[in-house]
């Protein structure tokens, strides 16, 4: 290949990640805006201004169009709150750092918040939560580790780990949803005592 092909070459490639790129994300807006049931895939392409076709030649359907939007917020959310992360130190600071940023960029990113929510609450959600604590998926997720280890020493309550989820995460998710509705102002000072509230549940 000359340089001048591999030019060509390089320039479709970004064309094509852009593309799929754009339909991701008017995806989402319009799934997040309707529900999954409603938003059918001409609608997408409508929005996209591409062909139906087009959209496939990404997905091979509209429930991988769906699970690969989840992933790629999963991803993006992992990659955010592992920034500047102490991987060493107490662990209740460890969690009160995750809990924080992860409270800071669903409050950032309303839209992607809906559309966290909704796919949580759908048969994908469930499924994918399912696997995650059958440990079918070899993800590596950072807070199930740190739960493993404050439950190994010995630092929080000895109940399983979906509890302390269900005690940690789950009231903050709540709290994200009041911020974006308007009932409550998450300032940084709210957030630190909100998610200190959420470790003092738990805690021996």
């Amino acid at each position: 290949m000359n340089e001048r092909s591999f030019i060509v070459w390089k320039e479709k490639i970004l064309q094509s990640l852009d593309k799929r790129t754009e339909i991701m994300t008017v995806a989402m807006e319009l799934l997040a805006e309707n529900g999954f049931h409603r938003v059918p895939m001409s609608m997408i392409a409508a929005r996209a201004n591409v062909a139906v076709g087009t959209i496939y030649l990404y997905f091979a359907g509209k429930d991988e169009l769906i699970i690969d939007l989840f992933q790629e917020l999963e991803k993006k959310i992992f990659t955010t709150i592992r920034e500047g992360f102490p991987t060493e130190g107490p662990i209740r600071e460890r969690f009160l750092y995750l809990t924080g940023k992860i409270i800071r960029f669903l409050i950032d990113n309303p839209l992607s918040f809906r559309y966290i929510e909704q796919f949580m609450n759908s048969p994908y959600g469930i499924s994918m939560r399912r696997d995650k604590l059958l440990d079918k998926t070899g993800h590596d997720d950072i807070f199930m580790a740190l739960f493993e280890e404050a439950i190994a020493d010995h630092v929080v309550k000895d109940i399983p780990v979906i509890a302390l989820f269900s005690l940690t995460i789950a009231p903050l998710i709540f709290l994200v949803r009041d911020h974006i509705l308007g009932f409550v102002t998450l300032d940084e000072a709210l957030i630190r005592q909100t998610t200190e509230a959420c470790w003092d549940a738990v805690k021996r």
